[in-house]
């Protein structure tokens, strides 16, 4: 006898659960609501809508039945969480939501297939007359196996015998087979590239075959290779701006501590930040500059207090109406930097922001490490000319960022955008309709519970630059 899925609370609830852990987001990270709803989904969702929709044990499923369909649930969710942020992270394009956004609409899509299903054999109305006939009481001392094979004189149907497992255990083993295949693919790779932007905007992206693919075993001082502290041999190069922190403070006539919007401090709205930026969180002794980073409440002058106070510096202004100390358009810009070990909730990056606009496009990333110290992002974020957003992107990696100096560079022409790390050549944007033609100011700065927040048990780190230089033509 077959039904159809009955449209029950049970069957709509993987999917409810999903959009409920997406809209979730919006709190305030840190959550215990956020955090509940985001990791039921994630271990029980996708699986359950998956198994619903399969049905690989009778319906309705009971006692041992139902123990298996858990652990199979379990199985299938986190094969399908493995992979979904396999794939959106080697696309660089991971976030928290993006991957529960993924994940709601595939397990809406498996809740809202039909599918005619089997139900158990129920005993036949007797008492009513209306059921078939009852099969006859086997004799005394005769076996009772519904299916007792040969041995009865009937042999059993071609497949039906115990040389092809359950269904359930097939699937079952096909979903350990997805996780160890997500884990083994999350364990390799050397980068990942991704172009974007409507309307074919043809944004080229150009990896180096020399980019590293093994993690660093420099001392934690090692410099960085000879040469990465030079511009690459694309030209004659003067020097118009370096600074080798090689006194005991900060030199305040070429950097501020702040964004331009800065007012007693600042930070960044936009990113939904945990850090107000302060002067003191910033420091220049034993020739770097340090960026300290504190697990501190923090009132900022917006009205709101933040768990986390950190530093930044900049070469713009000290408040909206000022004037910046010192704009770029085009150059070779380049920082020795080693970045935090502790990586989980952390976002330390080194960047060129409009100075006109003070904020928004165009933008380009020379290094930004969210959340890992092992893949360092570069990024070109602009507007074509038809309008749309561009977004040229590449992961470089793995290496371990938090050990030694590596050296981050970008050379940004009027006809393309180069990328290099410790003085490799590693990233190319060449399309000059997104080349940003604009001046830019030059950032570094520590931003905290980017995406996520730390975990409990971290309340200080900080990020070491050893020098920053820029050239020009």
């Amino acid at each position: 006898m077959t039904t159809v899925r009955p449209w029950t609370l049970a069957r709509l609830l993987p999917a409810l659960t999903g959009w409920c852990a997406l809209a979730a987001q919006f709190l305030p990270a840190g959550q215990p609501l956020r955090a509940a709803l985001a990791a039921g989904f994630l271990l029980v969702g996708p699986g359950a809508a998956a198994a619903d929709w399969a049905r690989p044990l009778p319906w309705p499923a009971a006692g041992p039945d139902r123990l298996s369909a858990a652990g199979l649930a379990v199985a299938l969710s986190l094969a399908f969480g493995a992979l979904t942020a396999e794939a959106l992270f080697f696309t660089g394009s991971f976030t928290a939501a993006r991957g529960l956004l993924v994940l709601a609409v595939l397990t809406t899509v498996l809740t809202l297939l039909p599918r005619r299903l089997r139900r158990r054999p129920v005993a036949s109305a007797r008492a009513t007359g209306t059921g078939p006939e009852p099969e006859p009481e086997p004799e005394p001392g005769a076996s009772t196996d519904p299916d007792p094979g040969p041995v009865a004189g009937r042999p059993r149907r071609p497949g039906r015998g115990d040389r092809r497992p359950p269904v359930r255990w097939r699937l079952l083993t096909t979903a350990t087979v997805l996780v160890l295949c997500a884990a083994c693919g999350a364990s390799g790779g050397t980068g990942s590239t991704a172009a974007g932007g409507g309307g074919g905007n043809g944004v080229a992206g150009v990896l180096s075959p020399g980019s590293p693919t093994a993690a660093a075993t420099e001392p934690s001082d090692t410099p960085p290779p000879v040469g990465a502290d030079q511009p690459p041999a694309t030209g004659s190069w003067r020097p118009v701006f370096r600074d080798d922190f090689d006194g005991s403070a900060l030199d305040h006539s070429a950097w501020a501590t702040c964004y331009d919007w800065n007012n007693r401090g600042c930070t960044n709205a936009g990113n939904q930040e945990d850090q107000w930026y302060l002067p003191g969180q910033v420091s220049v002794a034993n020739g770097k500059l340090t960026l300290t980073a504190e697990r501190r409440p923090t009132p900022g002058s917006d009205g709101k207090t933040y768990p986390w106070t950190s530093g930044m510096v900049s070469t713009g202004r000290d408040q909206w109406d000022g004037t910046p100390r010192k704009t770029f358009t085009y150059g070779y810009f380049a920082a020795a930097i080693r970045t935090t070990d502790q990586a989980l909730g952390m976002f330390p990056a080194f960047w060129l922001l409009p100075a006109g606009t003070r904020g928004g496009l165009p933008e380009l990333d020379i290094a930004e490490f969210i959340n890992t110290d092992r893949y360092a992002d570069l990024n070109l974020h602009a507007e074509a000319p038809d309008g749309t957003d561009v977004d040229a992107h590449y992961a470089h990696g793995p290496a371990d960022f938090s050990v030694g100096y590596h050296v981050f560079g970008l050379d940004w022409e009027p006809d393309a955008v180069t990328w290099y790390v410790d003085g490799v050549q590693v990233f190319q944007v060449t399309d000059r309709a997104v080349v940003p033609d604009t001046p830019m100011e030059m950032i570094l700065n520590l931003a905290v519970g980017y995406h996520q927040s730390p975990p409990a048990d971290v309340d200080r780190t900080q990020v070491d630059v050893d020098w920053v230089a820029v050239w020009q033509h």
